[in-house]
């Protein structure tokens, strides 16, 4: 199992879309979490349609008397970021400053000359199936129950005197889940295998309309990965052998889609995404970093990073940790790569 490969696959499925250019505050990057999300089911009761709060992925192992699995479920926990200021800048001397100093919460802050913003960030995060004998599984489903949160933390924020006039608060609401893996032998060494993840977290669905709060609720971008770590392997669902095609077409899939995943021909790992993929999908050796958006150009949305003006660029820094990273990679790229971006020519599939 080529673990890098899939690391690098799932981190930019994970947050395509988390930011997009301009990488700053706009109309786009208000509007995010848009794929793999898994919301409360009091949410998602009368709402047909996109929003569930279930997500299973179905497909055919070949196997052996000793196959045995390794999996993993990934998804982001949305984190409410707010910026508060103090009254009174000069009684906020040190840190953490006294509870009884007053403040209040803003859409944005000025300090200096770059602009602080309220938004949401997110926290990644992995829930392992561990290794599972196949023989084991048959005698019954391998059940995993996880919650995270409720949290709060805050980071002072300082004038460029160095005097704390404020501070961002990031708080996550707590959500629950429930990973199950189960098996089911469909013929002489062949077997279904199903992992389904749902989202049990309570919500009180009087706060439906509000959007925000309904997300910091939810299980956002969820993927799974499975791997064959002895003995079998996946049989793929885009195309399969022709006497195997009406047991894979029999596999239900729910809100993802899995594929084969690894070099040409491997049939070890199966990378199930809420984005629709072909088997053995790649990351074009030449891109330099996630850009947080598969359908653009590597070479188009650095030229414009590059171009941003310094105000910008301090903007897009302080708006999130990712975005700062993404801009001192860019900024750092010699000349050769940027010029391995432009022209590169392969045989299509």
């Amino acid at each position: 199992m080529n673990q890098v490969l899939i690391d690098r696959l799932v981190n930019a499925l994970l947050y395509e879309g988390y930011l997009l250019y301009p990488y700053r505050p706009s109309v786009k990057n208000r509007h995010r979490w848009s794929f793999g999300g898994l919301y409360p089911p009091s949410y998602t009761t009368g709402r047909p349609g996109a929003d569930s709060s279930v997500m299973q992925t179905q497909c055919l192992l070949r196997t052996t008397a000793e196959t045995g699995l390794t999996g993993s479920v990934r998804f982001l926990q949305v984190s409410e970021r707010q910026v508060g200021v103090f009254e009174t800048p000069a009684q906020a001397s040190g840190w953490p400053v006294a509870e009884s100093i007053p403040f209040r919460f803003v859409e944005s802050l000025r300090v200096g000359d770059v602009v602080l913003y309220a938004w949401q960030e997110a926290i990644e995060r992995e829930i392992h199936l561990g290794d599972i004998d196949l023989a084991e599984l048959e005698s019954g489903p391998r059940v995993i129950e996880f919650g995270f949160g409720p949290g709060v933390e805050r980071e002072p924020v300082r004038d460029p005197t160095g005097a704390i006039v404020g501070f961002f608060e990031r708080r996550q609401r707590r959500i629950e889940g429930r990973v199950e893996a189960a098996v089911e032998q469909v013929g002489e060494g062949l077997a279904r295998i199903t992992v389904r993840i749902e989202n049990r977290t309570a919500f009180d669905p009087g706060s439906a309309d509000d959007r925000e709060e309904v997300l910091l609720h939810t299980l956002a971008s969820t993927h799974t990965c499975l791997g064959v770590v002895r003995g079998g392997g996946w049989v793929s669902l885009l195309d399969p052998p022709e006497a195997l095609r009406e047991l894979t077409a029999s596999c239900r899939n729910e809100g993802t889609w899995p594929v084969l995943v690894g070099d040409a021909g491997e049939v070890d790992t199966i990378l199930s995404s809420p984005i629709i993929l072909y088997d053995y999908p790649q990351i074009a050796p030449e891109s330099p970093g996630d850009l947080f958006d598969a359908t653009e150009i590597d070479e188009i949305l650095t030229l414009r990073i590059l171009t941003l003006s310094d105000e910008e660029k301090r903007s897009m820094a302080l708006f999130d940790g990712r975005g700062r990273a993404l801009l001192e990679r860019t900024e750092s790229l010699a000349r050769g790569e940027l010029m391995g971006l432009h022209g590169t020519m392969r045989d299509a599939r």
